[in-house]
């Protein structure tokens, strides 16, 4: 019996870890990627603070207690967190791993300081750096949020800089210049990575196995 040898993804989903300064844009190119390529998952966080009015239980988060928190930390269950205003935040491994088992691909929206975390859990995953065009657009992007002072604009600009010097881990490195060039150059990256010789050898094995039959 022979196989249809064709050509197409390996088996097993993608973890795409997409992470730059504040005011780079990462929450826009999410939101673009979400309209035009609807079939890639988006990670859902947990955290311990309450739902919110309409916040759903495994959509918005998944909500735990602080103690149930504690124990999936101390089961190493979380590939990053870390506590905010009081709550935990942070990225289950779990629902991570089912919905790259389950052949889908997920992407995890994340700072940079995670990112580095969930690279020493997950090294598989697809690291991706987003860029502003320069350090004077994103000046402009954090000014026009109207929600920052001075002092607050410069010590972000500062911390952009010591994040942007972390760019050496990261694979791949994106400049945000206009939303839907990034989400097309991001989508360009998944196709390449499922593409690669080492993401083919299950499947390759698979045919062998089916024309020996």
């Amino acid at each position: 019996m022979t196989s249809n040898l064709g050509y197409g993804p390996a088996e097993k989903g993608i973890l795409i870890v997409l992470s730059g300064p504040s005011g780079v844009g990462k929450g826009t190119v999410c939101k673009e990627l979400r309209r035009c390529a609807p079939d890639i998952v988006y990670s859902v966080s947990a955290t311990t603070r309450p739902p919110r009015a309409g916040e759903v239980d495994g959509v918005n988060y998944f909500f735990k207690t602080r103690e149930q928190f504690q124990q999936l930390i101390d089961q190493d269950q979380m590939l990053e967190w870390a506590e905010y205003v009081g709550n935990y935040y942070g990225t289950p491994r779990k629902f991570v791993e089912d919905t790259l088992n389950s052949g889908k691909d997920i992407i995890l929206e994340i700072e940079v300081q995670g990112a580095l975390k969930v690279k020493q859990k997950f090294p598989e995953g697809v690291f991706i750096f987003l860029l502003p065009p320069s350090l004077n657009e994103l000046e402009s992007r954090i000014v026009g949020r109207g929600t920052e002072s001075e002092d607050s604009i410069r010590s972000r600009l500062s911390v952009a800089l010591d994040e942007i010097a972390l760019i050496e881990h990261y694979d791949y490195a994106i400049i945000n210049d206009q939303v839907e060039l990034a989400c097309s150059r991001i989508r360009s990256i998944l196709t390449a990575e499922h593409c690669r010789k080492a993401r083919m050898v299950s499947k390759i094995k698979h045919w062998m196995a089916e024309v020996k039959k």
